[in-house]
Formats: structure tokens, sequence, C-alpha cells
């Protein structure tokens, strides 16, 4: 006999009608996640659908197609409404308030509500998946790294304030009772942060006007966050900046340039330093397995040598991210010029278990960084 589980939690509300499936749902009743005997099954905001499953003893990953999509949509509602035949007086009317008012079709359909508000959301750190995402700009200021393909559809371009202010505005509007999942802002796209001050204060300061009482985050490189002064950095962590992410790829000089890359190992652990002495906590990204076998320890070394000259505390984390090679990306062509070789798979997963419990000895934190698993 199924036993009908059910949280109403002040921001979603999540409900398991037997031990085999499980669905949630935000506070405007539209999908989450979808749990059903081993399949995994994530909506984006444009009403993507993800599904992550193991077969064969690997993770298999794939965007459905749209009669895939309202397929699931389909069994995920229609568990709701099984759980609302069960369900005592609060679930009941949370589920007729929010949940039951949504058909797949409807659901679909907010794709294009999303693409009113957003241009493609290429990338996130993991700990922003949920963060409010405001793009204060479009594409990167340096868009050349010869591995990065995440905005090579667009030029790179920044919204002025009325324009940002209005982008926020219809954010906050599509996003409705839904914000409550978002703790956080996250400035997006790639190099956001790089703006100078005067363009970028007032950005910061009417995301926060219109998200209240909530930190911001964003992505910068070196190169660009150097022409920050510590002074400035400190008037951004007055403003409610909480967190720089930077794309460290490296420690080793040599395959960043291979990378084409912008700065070196020594300007990034200058540039942690001032972070650090404005008060901002700091997350960077290494690629694990960029290179190929050829780079392996020399790459390993240098980023854990860079590491220890970094002057990291409890705010801040390191994560390692398995690279993954874009078949028409530059970092291909070059790679096969070199004659350099791939690692396998897992090779490059023995590498990632091996940075992370080094960088854990140092007594920061580390944690796992997939692209592939991105959905916002």
């Amino acid at each position: 006999m199924s036993v009908l589980l059910a949280e109403l939690r002040p921001e979603a509300t999540v409900v398991s009608p037997d031990r085999a499936h499980v669905v949630s749902f935000d506070r405007e009743g539209r999908l989450l996640t979808y749990f059903a005997a081993g399949r995994t099954y994530k909506r984006s905001l444009a009403s993507e659908v993800h599904l992550r499953v193991r077969e064969g003893g690997r993770r298999v990953r794939r965007v459905l197609d749209v009669e895939e999509a309202l397929a699931v949509f389909r069994e995920a509602y229609a568990l709701a409404e099984r759980a609302w035949r069960e369900a005592g007086p609060a679930l009941r009317a949370r589920l007729e308030a929010e949940v039951l008012r949504w058909t797949p079709e409807r659901l679909w359909a907010e794709r294009e509500r999303f693409l009113k508000v957003y241009k493609p959301i290429s990338i996130l750190p993991p700990d922003q998946y949920f963060a409010v995402v405001l793009q204060a700009t479009e594409g990167c200021t340096w868009n050349r790294c010869t591995f990065c393909t995440f905005y090579a559809d667009r030029p790179f371009r920044a919204r002025n304030l009325p324009e940002f202010t209005a982008h926020a505005e219809a954010v906050r509007a599509f996003l409705g009772r839904g914000l409550a999942l978002r703790k956080g802002i996250f400035l997006a796209d790639g190099n956001a942060l790089a703006l100078s001050l005067n363009r970028l204060a007032p950005l910061v300061e009417a995301a926060r006007a219109t998200f209240p009482d909530r930190p911001v985050y964003g992505f910068i490189d070196v190169f660009t966050g150097e022409r920050h002064t510590l002074e400035e950095w400190r008037a951004l962590k007055t403003m409610g900046l909480e967190r720089v992410y930077v794309g460290m790829e490296t420690g080793l000089d040599a395959l960043l340039a291979f990378l084409n890359k912008p700065g070196s190992r020594a300007e990034l652990v200058r540039f942690v330093g001032e972070l650090k002495q404005a008060g901002l906590g700091v997350g960077l990204i290494v690629m694990v397995g960029v290179g190929g076998r050829a780079y392996r320890e020399r790459h390993a070394q240098a980023t854990l040598e860079a590491l220890r000259e970094m002057p990291l505390d409890a705010k801040d984390l390191v994560y390692v991210s398995p690279f993954v090679e874009h078949p028409t990306s530059a970092y291909a062509r070059l790679r096969e010029a070199a004659g350099l070789e791939p690692m396998l798979p897992e090779e490059v997963e023995a590498e990632l278990a091996r940075l992370a419990a080094a960088v854990r000895r140092l007594g920061v934190r580390a944690s796992r960084y997939d692209i592939r698993e991105f959905v916002y």
C-alpha cells in the first residue's frame, strides 16, 4: 500500500505518492524536478527537460524533445492530481491554488516567456543554479579562450541602467512566487564584473533595489579584474557583492598560453589576494584533464602551488571541473595539431578525485563542477 508523503516548504511543494516517484514544484506551481524509478528529470525555466539516468554503469544525460517533455509534464501533474485526492486540507489547498492550474501545454509555453526576458544563459557556478540571474552584460569581454564556446553566438555588450532596470523588473515578474527559491543575485553573462565601477555600481544598486537583501555574485577574469582598484572592490563589497568567480583553469602558465587565457599564475595570486583584502569570497574554477596526459602532472603541481600561495579561507571554494572538449572548438584543433593525447574519462575522474583531496588538505573547500549538469 502506498503512503502519500508531502512537504509544504516556503519555497516549494514536494509530493511523493509512492516510493518510486517524487515530484517538486515552485510556488508558482511550475514543475522543478521529477524522480521516477531511477530516472531524474529537471525542468529549466525555459521548460527544457533534462534527463539524468544511469545505463550500463555510466551516467547518461540528454535534453528531451518537445513530445517527450510534454509526456513528462503530463506524468508529473497526474501525480500531483493523485496526491490531491489523498491529501489533507493544507496540501490540497496548495495544490489547487498553485500546481493543478497548470497544463503541459501551458508549462511548455513558459519557454516563450523566458525568451522574452533572457538571452540564453550559458553557464553558472553550481552554487548559483538557484540564483536570480540578471544579465548586466551579454557575452564575454574576452571570448577568445580556445576551449570555450559558451558565448560564441553573441558579441559582448553591456546594458545601460534603464535597460537593466527594465530587465530586472521583467525577471521579477517572470519568476513570480518562484522567487522564494532564489536566495542570491548572479550578475551575468561571462564577465559582467569587468565593467568600470561607474557603470557597474548603478547596476548592482538597481539589482539590490529590485531584489532586496540578496547577496550579489558574478564572474570575472584576472586580466580585467585587476583593472579595478582595491578601493573599488571594497566599494562593491559594501554594495552587496559577496563572491567573485574566476576561471583559474590551471596554475601552469604554459598551459594558460595554450588555452589563450589572459593572465598568469602570478597575476592570479595577486588578484585573489586583493579580493580577499576587500573582504570578498572567491570561487576558483580548475579544469581537470585539460592539456591531456602530457600536461597532467605539471598542471596539477602548478595549480596546487598557486592555491597554496593564496590567502583562501572559509568563504572560498575551489571547483574542480572535468574538462569537456568541444569538437568544433579551437582547442580541439590545436590539441590535435600539437599531438596531445586526451585523458580517458576514467583518468579524468581519478585525477579529479586526487586534486580535490589535495585541495581539501590545504584547508579549502573543493567541489565538483560538471558543466554537463548545468540547468537553469
